[in-house]
């Protein structure tokens, strides 16, 4: 069996910058534990798998440890794959997928994924999140699955030296860190090591977090954003009551063949 490679850096106009993501697009769906070996393999923070359904596709992501739920920077890799590579035509992709509709349209160099607002509650303070940061918050908020700590300024952002066995020990599986930003609106960072991934160079599925958040505090529903990660990423944010909108760049790093 041979599969399609594509390794594209997401949310940057230049290679080694963003998040870079594996993309395979499969004509018929290969078993879950290939995949997941597949992505074990490829040793980056996600690969993404589609196939065409009746005019859409089915998308699913993992981790080089597990399946998630919701991946913003792969999402954006894939519809830049069918948008330069296998010659879609119409301005917008729709995904199915284990959160729901996740349509991805083009306009001009910009990419714009439509997803779901997950707004987050607050949070008692905890001192074991502190600990892990090395640097306690102003303030704590919380999903599901997130914790996110707000602090006071960017250069705490830049500042903060996470222990990773410690934060793989909280009881969620993610932890963003954010402060409003001096060229932009917001900044941030995002870690997972219960995922296996230490820091998560740009987080789509954090700033469906994020966007609720600084929309609210900075009362405007338009965001300009970066995530503070070594390769550094910059996402255009607006927000939509119930959806957020998410634009950025992307560009193909490889091509490439599986073979099994």
């Amino acid at each position: 069996m041979e599969i399609s490679l594509y390794i594209v850096d997401a949310f940057t106009d230049r290679v080694f910058g963003g998040n870079p993501a594996a993309v395979c697009p499969l004509k018929e769906w290969i078993d879950d534990a290939t995949m997941q070996s597949i992505a074990a393999e490829n040793n980056l923070s996600e690969t993404a798998f589609f196939v065409e359904e009746n005019e859409t596709y089915h998308l699913r992501w993992f981790t080089p440890q597990v399946e998630v739920n919701l991946c913003g920077h792969a999402t954006l890799a894939s519809a830049h794959v069918l948008f330069n590579h296998l010659n879609y035509k119409d301005a917008e992709i729709r995904f199915n997928s284990k959160s729901g509709r996740l349509n991805v349209g083009k306009q001009g160099q910009l990419l714009w994924l439509d997803f779901p607002a997950n707004p987050p509650g607050a949070a008692d303070s905890s001192r074991q999140l502190a600990d892990a940061l090395n640097l306690a918050p102003r303030e704590v908020h919380q999903t599901s699955d997130m914790f996110m700590a707000v602090f006071d300024n960017e250069s705490d952002i830049l500042a903060i030296t996470p222990d990773f066995n410690r934060l793989a020990e909280l009881e969620k599986s993610g932890v963003i860190v954010t402060a409003g930003g001096e060229t932009c609106d917001f900044v941030s960072r995002f870690f997972a090591p219960r995922f296996g991934i230490n820091e998560d160079p740009v987080t789509g599925a954090a700033h469906c977090v994020l966007i609720p958040f600084w929309a609210k505090k900075l009362d405007k529903s338009t965001l300009s954003a970066v995530q503070m990660s070594k390769r550094r990423g910059v996402l255009s944010c607006k927000y939509c009551g119930e959806r957020v909108d998410i634009g950025g760049q992307a560009v193909t790093y490889a091509l490439g063949e599986i073979r099994l």
